[in-house]
């Protein structure tokens, strides 16, 4: 493979005028967020001086997109997802535009910002698993690893830039022009779903609990899909390490607090790394294998993470879990969309969000439990051997998830 073939595979950039309008609007709104995350956490601080309700604005929103996330699944199989995207999206901004004006005003109300972030949190999980099914929708097969792995480099971006502007934007102007960025980005992104092409289902389910029970049954019977959500649990609920950064820290870096920041910041830079190799990676066909290989790297790389107390080595380990996490992530989402029917696909991406919203909290409380229990570094180490022992008998189990070929 040449060198060009080695870095970013923008096949579908180049191919699809409305894939284009996918990427810019999804990138807008991810910036958006990142953006305005930092306000919400600087404004919650000042209003309350309290790190749980700091920590409650983070659930709130999580609970919101949790909830909604089933339901805007069953709803993707039911209705124009165009349209509920679009929805949804002027929905977020008007939340965000709200946001910006009790800001401007001095409103100081703690309870006013918790509930418009949670319902900036419901109607993002009423309209992601709508959104997820677009580019199986806008690209040939072969193309959509490569478009996943595009949104998964702007994510990275938006990760390693927007909580940075966000910082400056609230120091310079406050939080109300954070939002404000946050309620722009929103509008670019609802213009740009706006222009593509109508998305009815083929074939859906009238929207309902019998819907969703109908969808959770095609996942657990369905041992592709079924083994790559198990994979995603594997990773996230075993070996999560963030809420072990600020002990490793402690223990081995003198509790310096600028290591906290070094580690998440190598976790996305690993991932970039990938996003930016991506050609390596969304050409082949053995999905399946991709996205094992991809998360035995984050859970051996986490594994490391925990053995040694040299920094530079400790970093990158985390930009190898970074990395492997983004392969593990893209190849999944190919799977995901390519071996579920359309008519089920708002369905399967609906539970593929909330595994994904809630899988991290999860083993970030387990790996502060373990840690409470023994050390942070037996449980960064436990966790990536579990994980890792975990994905080798799925894989041994498995065949049809471990030969799983892009059609």
């Amino acid at each position: 493979m040449s060198l060009l073939g080695a870095l970013v595979d923008v096949r579908p950039l180049r191919a699809s005028a409305n894939f284009r309008r996918l990427w810019i609007s999804t990138s807008a709104s991810t910036f958006g967020q990142q953006v305005a995350v930092v306000a919400v956490l600087a404004q919650a601080w000042e209003l309350t001086g309290s790190s749980f309700a700091v920590g409650a604005v983070g659930l709130a929103q999580a609970i919101g997109m949790c909830v909604c996330g089933m339901v805007g699944g069953s709803l993707a199989d039911a209705v124009d997802r165009r349209r509920l995207v679009v929805l949804t999206t002027l929905g977020q901004t008007c939340a965000a535009a709200l946001l910006a004006v009790q800001a401007v005003a001095g409103v100081r109300s703690f309870a006013l910002i918790l509930a418009l972030v949670t319902v900036q949190g419901a109607l993002t999980g009423l309209g992601a698993p709508a959104r997820r099914t677009f580019a199986a929708k806008l690209l040939p097969g072969e193309q959509l690893s490569a478009g996943l792995a595009l949104s998964s480099l702007s994510f990275q971006v938006a990760l390693l830039v927007g909580p940075a502007l966000g910082g400056l934007i609230t120091a310079a102007a406050g939080a109300g022009g954070a939002y404000a960025l946050d309620a722009a980005c929103l509008l670019v992104a609802a213009y740009g779903v706006g222009r593509l092409p109508a998305m009815r289902p083929d074939g859906g389910e009238r929207p309902g609990l019998r819907s969703i029970v109908s969808g959770v049954r095609f996942v657990a019977t369905n041992p592709v899909l079924g083994g790559s959500f198990l994979t995603d649990v594997l990773a996230t609920v075993l070996a999560m390490p963030v809420a072990l950064f600020p002990a490793i820290a402690a223990e081995r870096f003198d509790g310096d607090p600028r290591m906290i920041g070094w580690f998440l910041s190598a976790i996305a830079v690993g991932g970039l790394a990938a996003g930016l190799a991506s050609g390596t990676f969304t050409r082949m066909r053995r999905l399946g294998a991709v996205q094992v290989a991809g998360s035995l790297a984050w859970g051996v790389a986490l594994a490391g993470f925990g053995l040694v107390d040299t920094l530079w080595v400790a970093l990158g380990c985390l930009a190898v879990a970074g990395a492997g996490d983004v392969v593990a992530v893209v190849s999944r989402g190919a799977t995901t969309q390519l071996a579920t029917p359309d008519s089920h696909r708002g369905r399967v991406s609906g539970i593929e969000f909330i595994l994904g919203a809630a899988g991290p909290d999860v083993g970030n409380f387990r790996a502060g439990s373990v840690a409470g229990m023994t050390s942070a570094p037996v449980a960064a180490v436990s966790g990536g051997v579990l994980c890792v022992a975990g994905l080798l008998t799925l894989a041994a189990a498995n065949r049809s998830l471990r030969t799983y070929e892009r059609p």
